[in-house]
């Protein structure tokens, strides 16, 4: 089968086979994985996503590191392909999406079967492949942690990312007023096509000015959820819209630069503080975390939310892929497609 191979750490957007590549030459040399248990089941893949989780696992900067030689890949699509005798809830044919702590970016993965969702009729693959860590991570934040509320004030910052529209999403199915933080027009646009209330252009935009001016012109005093995967001064400022009592969502820190909240602060303000790592919820809260996929699962069946699928690459194009995603090129998700079908989307 087709798989991706890390070698050795290093830069995700070089091409496999060079002399300084992480990647191994992507070949169809690599060992078609057995089924390791009697509840285990093998999935040929369709689709897998790409995370910021993966761009730094592969360059040995992530809480995890796996040891070498290893294959990434987080969420992913796929059709059943073989099960073993004491699988009950899927047989082969079947449509599924899942997680895992690394092994995706294959043809083929095994898993165990109370770790697979069945994808409802109707859903496109691809979409499905990126919805659980995206979608997963701003569920569990927004639903779970911060209880978000029809009519309460949302300020997503990275809000073109794959989990900033998710969270934009979400945000709207809820109820919320959502105030979407982002650079360039065309992510702009897209923000506003998907419901946010109001879109600010950081890289033009005084981001607190904006931010108030809006507020004042509907008669908001502040900011009631800040949903954060930026960090640094961005994090910094949007403090300054919070009100008592806020909610602050720490998803990830993309701009390399950990945002320091002052506790004093928190405390006079009554500021609730969550960091959320969506992937320890497998550990430590499984069934909210099966609860939570089940739901967007739904949603998406229902047309509630929608995956922007921003760029599309085969599996000997996954450099290209980490590149977009470095660049911040993308709008929604990056996804690795398997077959020779798969084409660029730009």
């Amino acid at each position: 089968m087709e798989a991706l191979v890390v070698r050795r750490l290093g830069d995700p957007t070089l091409p496999p086979g060079g002399d300084d590549s992480p990647f191994e030459a992507v070949s169809g040399g690599q060992p078609v994985p057995e089924l390791s248990s009697p509840t285990s089941v093998r999935v040929r893949v369709a689709a897998t996503s790409l995370n910021f989780a993966t761009f730094l696992q592969v360059q040995g900067k992530y809480q995890e590191r796996p040891p070498l030689p290893f294959v990434p890949g987080s969420d992913y699509a796929g059709v059943v392909d073989a099960v073993g005798p004491g699988v009950r809830r899927f047989r082969p044919g079947d449509r599924v999406c899942s997680l895992a702590s690394v092994g995706s970016f294959a043809e083929f993965i095994v898993t165990e079967e109370k770790a697979l969702f069945a994808v409802p009729d109707g859903c496109d693959m691809v979409a499905a492949g990126a919805l659980p860590v995206a979608f997963g991570t701003s569920h569990l934040a927004l639903a779970h942690r911060a209880q978000l509320k029809s009519g309460q004030v949302l300020l997503v910052l990275g809000a073109a990312g794959g989990v900033g529209v998710s969270a934009v999403q979400i945000g709207k199915v809820s109820g919320a007023i959502v105030i979407a933080v982002a650079r360039g027009i065309e992510k702009l646009q897209y923000l506003k096509s998907i419901g946010a209330d109001h879109v600010i252009d950081s890289s033009k935009e005084n981001v607190i000015e904006s931010a108030k001016s809006f507020l004042k012109a509907r008669g908001l005093k502040g900011v009631d959820v800040l949903y954060d995967p930026v960090g640094g001064k961005l994090t910094q400022d949007s403090l300054k819209l919070l009100n008592w009592g806020a909610h602050i969502l720490l998803i990830g820190f993309a701009s390399g630069d950990v945002p320091v909240i002052r506790a004093n602060i928190a405390l006079i303000k009554n500021w609730t503080i969550h960091g959320l790592y969506w992937g320890s919820y497998l550990i430590h809260r499984p069934a909210v975390l099966i609860d939570s996929l089940n739901e967007l699962l739904s949603w998406l069946s229902k047309g509630l939310i929608t995956v922007q699928i921003s760029h599309t690459y085969r599996l000997p194009e996954a450099h290209l892929a980490f590149a977009a995603l470095r660049d911040r090129k993308a709008v929604g998700k990056v996804m690795l497609v398997m077959g020779s079908s798969a084409k660029s989307r730009l």
